[in-house]
C-alpha cells in the first residue's frame, strides 16, 4: 500500500491502517459516519483487506465477532462519533466474556469540540467500562506523532491476541478536514518518508518456560537495560541478566533501582555510570548498538531516555505483564515473559570480549574512578555523596526505599556497584511523593533493620505514618536530606524565573525536624559531617524509628550536579 499523503488525517489513517495490516488484519467492518471518514477512507481503499460496510452499528458488531470467531483474529469495527460506538456494547461484552479479538476504532471530535454541545459529541473515553482488555484514546493527528501512531497500534493488536484474547478499544479524535483535501506541506513529505524502515519491526518469538525459541540476538554491538525491577528473587534475577550477558557479550546498563548494582560479582559486564557517559556528545557516537535488550521499566535517567529515542535499532522489551513499556514509541517488541526463561534459552557462550563492550567496560571504570576520587574528597554536605555512601557502607543485605524526586535521582547517578545484595524499594508506578513514609514503614514491618531515604517535603507529605510507630515490628532508619523545598525544581529551567518560583514551586516550609521527631517520640540526630552519617549508617538499630537528618543547599546542591555531571565521563 502507498500511504496518503494528501493532507494529515489521510497520512494518519493510512499509517494505522497499514500498520494493521502487517500485523495480521484482514477484515474491518464499517458503518457510515462523518467523523470516521478518514479511517473509512483508508480501509476502504487498502488492498489487503476486505472492508465491509454494514448500516446498523449493533448488528455490524455482531457480524464483526462471527469472523473473528471464525478466523481467531482481530476483526477491525470503526463507526462515527457520539451513539454510534455505543450500539457496539452488546458485542464487545459478549467479546470479552467469549474471549474473542475486536478492535474497536470509535472516531471523535478533537477535544476543543467537547464539553460545549456540538453536534453528534458523547463522552466517549471508557466508552466499555471493564470489558475492554486494554482501552485508551489516540493522540489527534500529529506528524511528530507518527512513530507514537504506529507504536500503539502495535501494542493495541497485542493486547487483542494476549494469554486471553478479547476487545481493545481507540478513540481516534480528527480535526476538520475530514474529507481528503490535499495539504501541500503534508504532500511535501511522501519524497522523504522511508515506508520501509518506518514500518520495520523486529520479529519475536516465544521463550516461555519449556520453548527454546528465542529472537535472533546475533549482533556484536548490543546493550542490556537492567531497568526498573521489583523482584522477589534480587540474586536469581541478576544472574540471569549476568548470564544473557555473558552469552551474548553485551554490557549491562544497570538502574539503580534494581538489584543488579548490588551484585556486581555476579556480572563482569555490569555499567553503572551511563547517564554520565552519554552526556557526551562525542563518546555516544561511538556507543550506537545494533540491538537493545530492556529488562523491565526504562531506568530514571533522562540521558538515556533521549539517547534511545535517536537510536533505530530494534529493541527487545523482557516482562510477564501486557503492559505496553516503551513510552519512547521506538521499534519495540515486546517479550512477553521473565528474564529467567529466557536466559535459560540463551546459550554459545562469547569468551572473548568484543571492541563494543571493552570500550563500554572502560568508560565506565575511569567515569568510576572520576566519580571516586571527587566524592572521597568532598567535605561539603551535598545529597549526591549520600546514595555513594550508602552503597559502600549498608550492612549486607539492608532493605532501602527511595523516595521519588530528587533521592532517586542521586541513586542513578551515585550509586556505585557493590557485592552488598542490597534489595532497593521504590514508588516508581506513578512517580509521586505521596506515603513515602507509610511505605517505608510497611517494608521495615517483620525485615531487617531497613533504610527510608528521603527529601524533607516528600516526608512532610506523610507524616501521619509516624502514627504507624506503636504497630511497627522491626527498624527504619530515616536519612533526611532537608534541603527546604523541593530540591528536583532547581535542576529545571523554571527555577530561573523567580517569583514565582520560590513560593509556588520550591515551596520551603521551615520545618524544625527535631521538635516534629519530638511529637511523635521517634529518635533524632543532626548530621554535621560524614564520618558521622558513616558511623550511624553501618550498625542499624534493631527496632524502633530514627531520623538522621542532613542539613543542604539546595540550591549549592543543583549548582554542584551542572558543574559535574557533564565532567565526570569527559575524557577529551
Amino acid at each position: 500500500m502507498s500511504l496518503d499523503f494528501r493532507n494529515l488525517n489521510t497520512l494518519w489513517a493510512s499509517i494505522l491502517v497499514e500498520t494493521l495490516s502487517r500485523l495480521g488484519l484482514t477484515h474491518t467492518v464499517i458503518s457510515p459516519g462523518s467523523r470516521s471518514t478518514p479511517l473509512t477512507l483508508a480501509f476502504a481503499t487498502h488492498p489487503s483487506i476486505e472492508a465491509i460496510p454494514v448500516l446498523d452499528e449493533r448488528s455490524a458488531a455482531f457480524f464483526a465477532l462471527g469472523i473473528a470467531k471464525r478466523t481467531h483474529l482481530p476483526v477491525a469495527l470503526v463507526c462515527t462519533s457520539g451513539t454510534a460506538g455505543a450500539n457496539f456494547y452488546p458485542a464487545v461484552i459478549e467479546a470479552k466474556e467469549s474471549r474473542i479479538p475486536l478492535l474497536i476504532l470509535t472516531a471523535d471530535r478533537p477535544v476543543e469540540l467537547r464539553h460545549c454541545h456540538s453536534g453528534q459529541t458523547i463522552d466517549q473515553t471508557r466508552l466499555y467500562g471493564h470489558y475492554p482488555n486494554w482501552q485508551t484514546e489516540i493522540a489527534t493527528p500529529e506528524i511528530n506523532l507518527l512513530p507514537y501512531l504506529r507504536q500503539t497500534i502495535v501494542h493495541s493488536w497485542e493486547r487483542c491476541l494476549g494469554a486471553t484474547p478479547g476487545p481493545v478499544h481507540l478513540n481516534i479524535p480528527f480535526r476538520d478536514p475530514l474529507f481528503p483535501l490535499a495539504n501541500a506541506e503534508i504532500l511535501a513529505l511522501e519524497k522523504g518518508f522511508d515506508t520501509q524502515g518506518f514500518f520495520s519491526l523486529p520479529k519475536a518469538s516465544s521463550f516461555a518456560s519449556g520453548e527454546s525459541l528465542l529472537p535472533d540476538f546475533s549482533y556484536s554491538q548490543g546493550i542490556i537495560i537492567a531497568g526498573v525491577n521489583s523482584t522477589a528473587s534480587p540474586e536469581n534475577y541478576s544472574q540471569a541478566i549476568a548470564h544473557l550477558a555473558k552469552t551474548l557479550g553485551f554490557p549491562v546498563l544497570a538502574e539503580a533501582l534494581s538489584p543488579v548494582r548490588n551484585y556486581a560479582e555476579i556480572n563482569p559486564n555490569l555499567v553503572s555510570t551511563y547517564d554520565l557517559i552519554l552526556r557526551q556528545p562525542h563518546i555516544r557516537d561511538n556507543l550506537t548498538p545494533e540491538v537493545i535488550i530492556q529488562i523491565g521499566e526504562l531506568p530514571t535517567s533522562k540521558e538515556l531516555r533521549n539517547w534511545l529515542s535517536e537510536l533505530s535499532c530494534p529493541r527487545f522489551i523482557v516482562d510477564p505483564s501486557w503492559e505496553n513499556l516503551d513510552p519512547l514509541h521506538g521499534k519495540t517488541v515486546h517479550l512477553r515473559g521473565k528474564i529467567e526463561d529466557l536466559a535459560k534459552n540463551a546459550y554459545n557462550k562469547i569468551d572473548n570480549l568484543g571492541s563494543y563492550l571493552k570500550y563500554w567496560l572502560e568508560l565506565d571504570k575511569k567515569t568510576q574512578q572520576r566519580i571516586n576520587t571527587n566524592l572521597s574528597n568532598l567535605i561539603e554536605l551535598r545529597e549526591a555523596k549520600i546514595p555513594w555512601l550508602l552503597s559502600q557502607y549498608l550492612p549486607q543485605q539492608t532493605p532501602i526505599f527511595l523516595s521519588n524526586s530528587m533521592p532517586v535521582r542521586d541513586a542513578e547517578f551515585f550509586w556505585m556497584p557493590n557485592n552488598l545484595r542490597i534489595m532497593p524499594y521504590f514508588n516508581r508506578g506513578a512517580n509521586g511523593i505521596d506515603g513515602t513514609l507509610s511505605t517505608a514503614l510497611g517494608i521495615a514491618h517483620r525485615n531487617q533493620p531497613t533504610i527510608l531515604l528521603t527529601g524533607d517535603l516528600a516526608l512532610l507529605h506523610d507524616t501521619n505514618g509516624f502514627l504507624i510507630k506503636p504497630k511497627l515490628q522491626g527498624s527504619l532508619t530515616i536519612i533526611l536530606i532537608n534541603n527546604n523545598g523541593g530540591g528536583i525544581f532547581e535542576t529545571l529551567p523554571i527555577s530561573q524565573f523567580d517569583p514565582p518560583f520560590e513560593e509556588f514551586f520550591a515551596t520551603p516550609q521551615n520545618i524544625d525536624f527535631s521538635k516534629l521527631c519530638q511529637t511523635y517520640n521517634v529518635q533524632y540526630y543532626c548530621i554535621k559531617n560524614w564520618t558521622e552519617l558513616t558511623k550511624h549508617i553501618q550498625i542499624l538499630p534493631p527496632g524502633g524509628i530514627q531520623v538522621l537528618e542532613i542539613l543542604t543547599d539546595r540550591k549549592k546542591d543543583a549548582l554542584w550536579l551542572q558543574e559535574n555531571l557533564a565532567k565526570f565521563a569527559d575524557f577529551t
